[in-house]
């Protein structure tokens, strides 16, 4: 069903124009997911073992601002993110989040107390909340049906490639420049590079473009959110097995991530450069996870892709602490590269088929803030016990087991679902409803 038309101008986007919006709105999601998951997220743990030579903190301490941001950042912001999202629209909060995220990293660069770092990680986690996945998830799912795996996996290729530059562009601005001056320019960066795709980015094929989008842009998704019922959603047996596979696994990638640099650099003795190879090295492999797995998405069962995504993170956390040489870590960095690329895709895709896209910004924004939250307990809780014991042993053998939960959870999950969960009444001309013209069998 066409949606209506508001303008005669419509119409050309509504036909020939709409691959032309489409291919913007994947652009915009690359752009923003770079900047703020590969950039920001996966880029300051680069500079970790810096702040602990420099500052004396600990291991703990360092980690600790990316926890208790999250700890508060999520509980009291990731549910009204989820709503203002199916409300108003993911725009404007993405505009919020990149600037937040952009003068974050700036403001980092300047702190040199434990509150300073403690503030501007709460600003960081702010701006991932309200400019990543979330509103980005809901923006792909609003324009894309059939081909929503492929889009989901190009526009997450975004993470890959930030997060594979910064340690190398780190490594560069910090050799010449120092890591404070680093940390002013990639936040400048970020803000440059995302904020100019966001301003104009339209929210949904109902949407008018640019700065004038008002809430009747998001209309048609809040009409079909009416009749959905999140009660139902959230007290099915499938939505805490969603929630625990999702935690779990993104803990065990959470604890690997943060604590990588700090392992090799002040553990392992690697070298700057070295630590920069194979950071870079694990999140370029994270590409080729998110192109193989959003492929995969789009012809088997969502459930299928993520019990493979969860078996090769689980195989890959123990081969990274337990490799005997520099090539068997680089190689266990490409295993588990390719597990962390499918990780957080694989989530909102699973989700929309279980429960329908009118409502995947309140639902993802309940499984993301319990992800933020396994995502900040789980590598603090590694740099705790690798601060008491003295190895990180113990710490990565948490992992591990965290992992292994992940993939028993979704194992339970339904394959493929025959009605959506808490749509007991659906709109038969709903594109995204499975009782339209059926889909292909896998696809959302």
């Amino acid at each position: 069903m066409q949606p209506a038309l508001s303008n005669p101008g419509d119409a050309a986007d509504a036909g020939g124009n709409r691959s032309a919006q489409q291919l913007y709105v994947t652009t915009t999601a690359f752009v923003a997911l770079f900047s703020i998951v590969g950039v920001a997220l996966y880029g300051l743990p680069f500079f970790y073992d810096f702040m602990v030579k420099e500052f004396g903190w600990t291991r703990q301490q360092v980690t600790s601002g990316n926890a208790y941001s999250k700890l508060v950042v999520g509980p009291l912001f990731g549910f009204v993110a989820g709503w203002m999202v199916d409300r108003f629209g993911p725009r404007r909060l993405m505009i919020a989040g990149i600037l937040m995220a952009g003068l974050a990293l700036i403001g980092l660069g300047a702190m040199s107390t434990l509150a300073g770092f403690y503030l501007f990680y709460l600003f960081n986690a702010l701006g991932y909340v309200c400019g990543g996945p979330l509103p980005n998830q809901v923006l792909l799912s609003r324009w894309f049906d059939r081909g929503r795996g492929k889009a989901m996996g190009i526009a997450y290729l975004g993470i890959g490639f930030g997060g594979t530059l910064v340690p190398l562009l780190a490594n560069q601005l910090t050799t010449r420049f120092g890591w404070h001056t680093a940390l002013y320019v990639l936040g400048a960066l970020m803000i440059a590079l995302t904020l100019p795709f966001a301003l104009f980015v339209r929210e949904s094929p109902d949407a008018t473009p640019g700065p004038s989008q008002t809430s009747a842009s998001s209309a048609a998704p809040a009409r079909r959110a009416a009749s959905i019922s999140l009660r139902a959603i959230f007290t099915h047996w499938t939505f805490p097995l969603l929630l625990i596979g999702s935690m779990c696994s993104i803990g065990a990638v959470g604890g690997t991530m943060q604590n990588l640099k700090l392992l090799l650099s002040l553990d392992r003795g690697f070298a700057q450069s070295e630590v920069a190879g194979v950071m870079s090295l694990v999140l370029g492999s994270s590409i080729i996870g998110r192109l193989l797995m959003g492929w995969l998405a789009d012809r088997w069962a969502k459930k299928y892709v993520m019990l493979l995504i969860y078996v090769i993170v689980s195989v890959a956390v123990p081969m990274i602490f337990w490799s005997p040489t520099p090539g068997w870590l680089r190689l266990s960095g490409v295993l588990f590269g390719i597990g962390l690329g499918g990780d957080y895709m694989i989530i909102p895709l699973m989700a929309a088929e279980l429960y329908g896209v009118p409502v995947l910004g309140r639902v993802m924004g309940v499984v993301l803030t319990a992800d933020g939250v396994a995502e900040a307990l789980a590598p603090m809780a590694v740099a705790t016990l690798r601060d008491q014991h003295g190895t990180y042993e113990g710490g990565f053998l948490m992992l591990m087991a965290l992992a292994a939960i992940g993939w028993l959870a979704v194992a339970f999950l339904p394959a493929r679902p025959t009605q959506r969960i808490g749509q007991a009444d659906p709109d038969p001309t709903d594109a995204k409803s499975p009782h339209a013209s059926a889909p292909k069998p896998g696809t959302a």
